[in-house]
């Protein structure tokens, strides 16, 4: 039996929307993208480059007015002692959490990835835990942890006559942020470090059990080398995290007078949109520290793999 002849215009509509599908897939994730992130940027950009001109006493219609400012705000940003004090801060705590972090992080993925580990499930879940708690709760925790007249730590420390430390002021403090976020980021980073440990062949370490390496020896000569692309994802995530710490200083800030309003740089950004109310002075502060985090995220990325390039020529 003959087939019927279709249409010469149904195989063009047909293509057409074969061709059309990938578009018609993509418009979802586009449209949230345009929608709730490049949206945004595009206002914070143009709120930058205004600000408020207040004429007379600011009393009355027409008395304060948004006029361009140009580059005003973002050479006032550049130039603010507070922006830059707060800066050198959040890297000195930087400096103390990413290498803790990332190097706990291995240690423990290295660990349940032993061959003689047990509950390596259960474990892997308590090591990750942590990371599913908000970051507010997981400050006012320790927070109250840290407060010795309600701490358990302390009425310890004190029936064994031992002297309790302030770990809300001075020093400390950095130590005592630099824990919350140990507490936290570790168990995701270990997470990522051991997937990757998982996907490595088994027979490569039988090569290396029939030459003789001992556990350690594989350790260090086949899987830290192998799992390398995993520390560098694990410490492009830290930057960030550490650039962008916001949570922690601002939930510990009611309990110690160390902490100022303006710690970390987005507390600068906060203090100056909401309680200073300069929104276009938080908006070039922004913009600068969204820079600085991109120039120095890339920066780190290209130097990574420009020397795993370097490693890979024979």
């Amino acid at each position: 039996m003959a087939a019927t002849p279709r249409p010469a215009g149904a195989s063009g509509r047909t293509g057409r929307r074969v061709r059309g599908a990938p578009y018609a897939f993509l418009l979802p994730a586009v449209t949230l993208f345009a929608l709730f992130f490049a949206l945004p940027i595009g206002y914070a950009l143009y709120l930058s480059l205004r600000k408020v001109e207040v004429k007379g006493l600011g009393l009355g219609r027409g008395a304060r007015q948004e006029v361009w400012a140009g580059l005003s705000n973002y050479a006032d940003a550049l130039t603010d002692s507070q922006l830059l004090s707060s800066a050198l801060r959040v890297l000195g705590y930087g400096a103390m959490v990413v290498p803790a972090m990332l190097g706990l992080a291995l240690v423990l993925a290295l660990m349940l990835d032993a061959e003689r580990t047990r509950l390596s499930g259960f474990s892997r879940l308590a090591i990750f835990l942590p990371y599913a708690v908000p970051g507010v709760i997981a400050a006012m925790m320790w927070g109250f942890l840290y407060l010795p007249d309600v701490s358990p730590f302390y009425y310890l420390l004190d029936k064994a006559g031992l002297p309790g430390p302030n770990l809300l002021d001075g020093g400390p403090l950095y130590l005592a942020l630099a824990n919350i976020a140990l507490w936290g980021g570790t168990g995701f980073n270990m997470i990522v470090i051991y997937t990757s440990l998982r996907s490595i062949p088994v027979e490569i370490y039988e090569a290396a059990r029939l030459d003789g390496c001992s556990q350690l020896q594989t350790a260090l000569r086949i899987k830290i080398p192998i799992v390398a692309p995993a520390l560098v994802l694990t410490f492009f995530f830290s930057i960030i995290a550490t650039l962008q710490v916001f949570s922690e200083p601002t939930t510990l800030k009611p309990l110690t007078n160390s902490l100022s309003t303006t710690w970390s740089p987005l507390m600068k950004v906060y203090q100056d949109a909401f309680v200073n109310g300069d929104i276009h002075a938080a908006a070039a502060t922004s913009v600068v520290i969204a820079v600085v985090t991109l120039v120095l995220s890339f920066g780190f990325l290209k130097a990574a793999n420009s020397r795993s390039n370097q490693g890979e020529t024979p």
